[in-house]
């Protein structure tokens, strides 16, 4: 009755290790992708090749195609803004600093006449 207790979903065949060829054969849902792998997925279709080709390739939805290129493309865009932000934000301080120079010299410049005769 050794083997009778087993309920890993393995056909109970002594020396077998390693998930079950139900396991193996889950739902396209159920299976998971790395970002490299969903990136690959995302660049694939961008470059033209069709949804049906790479859902039946990737045995991935075509919900999931359309959900990761989305996000894809959003998280690009946002990057793309927060270069732009970052490039305002240098040049904002800098002026804000050649402001605050030109304020103080204003602000001297009678002293300095004063003590210039």
């Amino acid at each position: 009755m050794g083997n009778d207790q087993r309920n890993d979903g393995s056909s109970g065949d002594v020396g077998t290790k390693g998930p079950s060829i139900e396991a193996s054969a889950a739902p396209a849902n159920s299976r998971r992708m790395t970002a490299a792998g969903k990136k690959s997925a995302v660049l694939r279709l961008l470059r033209g090749e069709t949804v049906d080709l790479l859902t039946r390739e990737l045995q991935v939805t075509a919900a999931d195609l359309s959900e990761w290129r989305d996000k894809f493309l959003a998280a690009g865009e946002a990057s793309l803004q927060a270069q732009l932000r970052d490039s305002r934000y240098a040049e904002i301080s800098r002026l804000k600093s050649k402001v605050g120079g030109l304020t103080m010299d204003k602000a001297f410049l009678p002293l300095r006449n004063a003590f210039a005769v």
